[in-house]
């Protein structure tokens, strides 16, 4: 069992925790909490880079090994990092889990080193129209 924590913080009060778990070469099972968010969806992305010094401008593109279009999480056809979105509630907070098949925490695919962000808007998921998925 391999696992990996990320903290979110931000200047806008949003925080959180999102837990990352994964047995042997199985699918990855990703749990959170992100609070202080605006209610509905939101788009939810492993980035390549770990930097977070400069928002979401210093983390670079979702994480895309493979060379993949932007795409859903069911999507063959998607970025490694592609997460589709989290909704919060009334209260403005985020409960999830996700388990992925494509994200890892060995090898290629690992998101280890890398930044977790969540947008401020609804990812379309590569269809072009926000909201196809809900």
């Amino acid at each position: 069992m391999v696992k990996a924590v990320a903290v979110l913080e931000s200047n806008q009060g949003v925080s959180g925790t999102i837990f990352f778990s994964q047995n042997g070469n199985g699918p990855t099972t990703i749990t959170g909490n992100i609070s202080g968010l605006k209610a509905g969806l939101h788009g939810f992305h492993v980035h390549a880079l770990g930097d977070t010094t400069n928002g979401c401008l210093s983390t670079g593109p979702h994480f895309n090994p493979e060379g993949k279009d932007h795409g859903a999480p069911d999507d063959e056809n998607r970025h490694v990092g592609d997460l589709g979105n989290v909704v919060a509630g009334d209260n403005g907070t985020a409960t999830f889990s996700i388990i992925d098949k494509q994200i890892s925490l060995v090898g290629r695919n690992s998101v280890l080193g890398r930044s977790i962000v969540v947008h401020a808007d609804p990812d379309d998921l590569g269809r072009g129209v926000i909201g196809l998925q809900e």
